[in-house]
């Protein structure tokens, strides 16, 4: 652990700051003080491009850059773009990093993903274990080139002195997730599935697979307070994990998700569906060593925020539709 970086005076850039977890990042930013928090989109500022990344600092002058954006997708995604996820995500890091060591940036945050991870890590999941396999081949590309980032921040500690820190937080949920059937996570679909289910009256509700395989989740608030925290403390790339030690199998986060929202049909599974990686689970001692950070919000505490979040989010959408 290094000196505590403070954030007042400081321009932030935050890459993906109008996402899911980077406004709850830009959030926690201001109330931290933060001269100003910059948030490019990409209308303005494709980050795959150099050309980009060079503007990105020339116009906006930051002092800190914490770099969330990302191209990714789930499983069906990651199959049918695999050169572009990689390119994407590899090219956003190397412009971004390259052009913080010539501007002379004084920290650079990369957040990676638990992609990264060999197929067949052991759970749970240490940071030691990192280069310990190829990773679960349709995320391979994704995770490599995350991974390449945190190689390059270490190549470019080394050769030029660039402070940096980074981060693998697990699987997020929360407030403002996306809650599209098609391309959502399991907790966002589960939500959207029941409270559906619940307005129609159906019977019941369909899970894919067995339920057996099993899970960690991390509120997104968090998540956010781990990645300043590592921005705070933190100024080489020591790849550190941030989760809640917590492991769920999907059967009992399903039937967690019914009762919270209330829903009395049945479930029904279909075990003729994946159940995709068989367990998920993070040691965070590191996290807690180096950064003081533990997360704070329970598991069902923050499936209550999200449930009532959604809920309010999707009436307001009814009204809208009933008043149109």
């Amino acid at each position: 652990m290094n000196d505590e970086m403070t954030w007042a005076g400081r321009r932030v850039v935050v890459t993906g700051g109008a996402g899911f977890l980077g406004r709850v990042v830009c959030d926690k930013l201001r109330e931290r003080g933060a001269a100003e928090v910059l948030v490019p989109r990409r209308a303005e500022y494709d980050l795959t491009t150099e050309d980009a990344a060079r503007r990105l600092y020339a116009d906006m002058k930051p002092d800190v850059v914490l770099h969330l954006a990302a191209e990714v997708g789930g499983i069906g995604a990651n199959r049918e773009n695999p050169g572009r996820f990689f390119y994407a995500n590899m090219a956003m890091a190397l412009h971004l990093i390259e052009h913080a060591r010539r501007v002379g940036l004084d920290k650079f945050v990369q957040v990676g993903t638990i992609c990264a991870y060999p197929n067949h890590t052991p759970v749970p999941f240490k940071e030691e274990d990192l280069w310990n396999g190829y990773p679960e081949v349709t995320n391979a590309p994704y995770g490599i080139a995350k991974k390449s980032a945190m190689v390059m921040l270490d190549g470019y500690r080394q050769q030029y002195g660039l402070k940096s820190a980074y981060v693998l937080p697990v699987n997020l949920y929360g407030p403002h997730d996306n809650f599209d059937l098609e391309s959502s996570h399991v907790i966002p679909a589960l939500i959207r599935k029941c409270i559906e289910a619940q307005e129609r009256g159906d019977s019941h509700i369909e899970c894919w697979g067995t339920g057996s395989a099993s899970r960690e989740f991390l509120y997104v608030d968090d998540a956010a307070e781990g990645i300043l925290r590592a921005a705070e403390v933190m100024d080489e790339p020591l790849p550190i994990n941030l989760g809640t030690c917590m492991e769920i199998t999907i059967k009992d986060l399903v039937e967690l998700i019914v009762k919270l929202t209330g829903f009395e049909g049945d479930i029904r599974w279909d075990s003729s569906k994946p159940d995709g990686q068989p367990r998920r689970c993070l040691d965070t001692s590191r996290a807690e060593r180096l950064l003081g950070w533990k997360a704070q919000v329970g598991f069902e505490d923050g499936l209550k925020r999200t449930i009532e979040w959604y809920r309010n989010v999707a009436s307001r959408h009814q009204g809208i539709k009933a008043g149109g």
